[in-house]
């Protein structure tokens, strides 16, 4: 779903590769690629048995219907017009994203494709942006002007566009969740470009944990620089942030958050956003959200929201880095660095 490999600011720390039985369970690993990016899942099974090559025609339906890069996809062809049918992911995606759009007051909004391409973060060409543009861009987006009417979506223009890059691959970190569940596996860890969900424990008996890298422009490799590591069971987690995902044009990076409200990539003192919520759609658009808003405005909206608890990194006045994290967060924490 997205071109970089991860535009999220950690990495799953596997301590157990030298154990991989706990009891009479054998824990089971899968790697691979999907959505522009790679997925580790580990899960625990009484008797070894791969799972591969279900969890890739997963992912593979999952982009069928969600992906923007993928042209023939369900979403695909609503932005083309060419069908207004929606289906069940479509719906569940929908409401989620409706809801975190009126907690964030529009911050987050799957309508603002037509900025993302215009600034060069989708499927599209980027084009020359001058504030003409922006403002005739803008009147394409907000969630307000699209609705579901059953299994049918309803645009006010038929140039606006889905973006649900925010939010799907979380949701895609939920959909092998759901599966695993299916089959009564009650130890795993799912992960997909750095969006992971975690039941149970690992393979030395204890939480899953991970680690949040810290946001420096040019750490583009994931667990090479921490911020801290956190202790995870029960919960999905989810970091968006700008150091990896940007360009740089006349000597000035530009991100890839962009505001619906303003039309133009975010500029702020927040440097990530990572979110623990109960699933990883939503931690994935409440991360997203975050960066958009920025650190004060996210720190009410974290205190206002049941469920979701966040872990901010900023810079100061000199430029140093420094985080705050919610009260409920705290016990997640397994170690700073």
């Amino acid at each position: 779903m997205r071109i970089f490999s991860s535009l999220l600011i950690f990495t799953v720390l596997l301590f157990s590769s030298c154990n991989t039985e706990r009891k009479s369970l054998v824990y089971y690993k899968i790697s691979g690629f999907t959505q522009g990016t790679t997925y580790h899942m580990i899960y625990a099974v009484k008797d070894s048995f791969n799972l591969q090559d279900e969890v890739d025609s997963l992912l593979h339906d999952f982009d069928m219907s969600l992906s923007s890069y993928e042209p023939n996809s369900m979403l695909s062809k609503l932005n083309r017009n060419e069908s207004n049918i929606v289906d069940e992911n479509f719906i569940k995606l929908y409401e989620a994203a409706t809801s975190v759009n009126a907690a964030s007051e529009g911050a987050f909004d799957i309508t603002v494709m037509p900025l993302v391409n215009a600034w060069g973060f989708g499927p599209g060409l980027k084009t020359e942006i001058d504030s003409f543009l922006i403002d005739s861009l803008l009147q394409l987006v907000g969630m307000e002007k699209i609705r579901l009417e059953g299994n049918r979506l309803i645009k006010a223009n038929p140039d606006i566009s889905i973006d649900v890059n925010a939010i799907a691959q979380g949701f895609s970190v939920d959909v092998i969740a759901g599966y695993f569940d299916q089959l009564e596996i009650e130890n795993y860890m799912v992960e997909i470009g750095g969006e992971l969900i975690t039941k149970g424990l690992n393979a030395k008996g204890t939480d899953w944990r991970v680690g949040i890298d810290r946001p420096e422009f040019g750490n583009i490799y994931p667990g090479a620089d921490l911020e801290a590591i956190i202790s995870l069971s029960g919960k999905a987690l989810a970091t968006s942030g700008n150091y990896r995902k940007f360009y740089e044009e006349d000597g000035v990076k530009y991100s890839h958050s962009i505001n619906p409200k303003t039309g133009y990539p975010e500029k702020s003192d927040l440097l990530s956003a990572t979110i623990i919520a109960d699933n990883c759609m939503l931690a994935d658009a409440y991360a997203t959200a975050c960066m958009v808003m920025g650190l004060e405005k996210s720190k009410l909206l974290i205190k206002a929201t049941d469920g979701v608890e966040a872990y901010l990194i900023y810079g100061d006045e000199d430029g140093k880095y420094q985080v705050y994290y919610s009260e409920g967060f705290k016990k997640y924490i397994f170690k700073e660095m």
